[in-house]
């Protein structure tokens, strides 16, 4: 969904979840909220278990099953793992984190992330969050404040849709004060997002002192952020130390298979699912290496805090950063969408299958014109018409 498509609807966020099921062309949808993208093995093992089709990645780092044959069992199964920890706050717990949770950088996340999930479930409120509505938690790596979230938390401030605020000592209980004031402002209008409020990061800025907390001051010299695709106006890595610095601006685009060296001698693997849908044997190969999980914002996994990269030879995980695969991604298409006009996943992988390397840019097969999982930034679209695809710059 696009800003442009936003025309004061009333209808409520129809966003699916795990008790919330999607009537998809192939069965029920269960989407499952995965805060920062941290799953653990026994967590990998139970949605292998329900995985027929594949565990559909998504642009948020949350996971989605299809055609589901008991959505109430899957319910069930997922809060025994503790992937359902509350049911009313489940389709609002989005929070999307950089992967590397801290490790380059020294800000760390992760334990931000868990206290962020904590709160939000904590305050029956915030139940009515649209499910669209996003959080942001970046370590200075820069990776994740491109991603358009409503609200990115950094280590001197905050940036709303987008727009950067200093406000140093933010921390989860300024998020959560975002959300709520995201609600008080939203009122009737239908809002689904910060960025859809008329003059948005000023208003909540703005309520945000009324309330008593700190006053936002808009701009920010946020140490750390450096990273290719950062759009947010005032961002700098002014102050960030040699050593950092030299990581942040040596890391490679996030956008597919990678070594990542750790301060400590391990290593960080990133590795590229093919159009992101992990089968549940690679789900179980995962959970076998017993070492921390993260799926990311651009359909990737990685694995945390390795002693030495794995050999995943045969796997079907993709580990060389020139293989074509790496930046294509596609929608559901037909059979499982009924608003497709193509069976987009085949046709990708047959353009994947007939090139030697990775493009240019990163391309996006969509079934219709409402792109469903299009990344952010610079993208190719290739979009179904009925007649062949239309190809398009985004």
């Amino acid at each position: 969904m696009s800003i442009a498509d936003f025309s004061g609807r009333l209808r409520p966020d129809a966003c699916p979840g795990a008790l919330q099921t999607h009537a998809a062309a192939d069965g029920p949808l269960a989407r499952i909220r995965l805060p920062g993208g941290a799953i653990t093995p026994a967590q990998l093992h139970e949605l292998a278990a329900f995985a027929t089709s594949g565990i559909e990645l998504t642009s948020r780092a949350n996971v989605q099953v299809r055609a589901l044959k008991s959505p109430a069992l899957f319910a069930d199964r997922m809060a025994a793992v503790g992937l359902l920890p509350s049911p009313t706050h489940e389709r609002v717990r989005n929070i999307v984190a950089s992967p590397l949770g801290g490790r380059l950088t020294g800000f760390a996340t992760h334990p931000l992330v868990e206290a962020l999930d904590r709160a939000l479930c904590a305050r029956p409120a915030l139940a009515e969050l649209p499910g669209r509505f996003l959080f942001a938690l970046d370590d200075g790596t820069g990776d994740v404040s491109s991603l358009g979230a409503d609200v990115t938390l950094v280590e001197d401030g905050i940036l709303l849709a987008g727009t950067p605020f200093a406000l140093p000592g933010a921390g989860v209980d300024t998020l959560v004060a975002v959300a709520e004031a995201f609600l008080a402002e939203r009122g009737d209008s239908g809002a689904w997002r910060i960025a859809e409020l008329p003059n948005g990061p000023t208003r909540i800025a703005t309520h945000l002192a009324a309330t008593g907390l700190p006053a936002p001051a808009p701009g920010l010299q946020a140490p750390g952020l450096q990273a290719p695709g950062l759009q947010a106006p005032g961002l700098t890595a002014a102050g960030l130390g040699a050593d950092r610095a030299g990581a942040a601006a040596g890391a490679s685009p996030v956008r597919g298979a990678r070594v990542i060296g750790l301060p400590d001698g391990r290593v960080a693997v990133e590795a590229v699912v093919p159009l992101g849908r992990l089968t549940a044997a690679q789900a179980r190969l995962l959970a076998a290496l017993d070492v921390p999980v993260r799926l990311t914002p651009w359909r990737t996994v990685v694995l945390l805090d390795l002693a030495e990269a794995p050999d995943l030879t045969g796997s079907g995980l993709v580990t060389d950063p020139d293989s074509p695969w790496t930046g294509v991604s596609a929608c559901t298409g037909s059979p499982g969408c009924a608003k497709s006009l193509a069976d987009v996943q085949h046709d990708a992988a047959q353009w994947v299958a007939a090139r030697e390397r990775s493009p240019e840019l990163p391309v996006h097969w969509a079934g219709c014109e409402r792109r469903c999982g299009l990344p952010k930034g610079r993208v190719t679209e290739m979009v179904a018409t009925g007649d062949g695809y239309q190809e398009r710059q985004k």
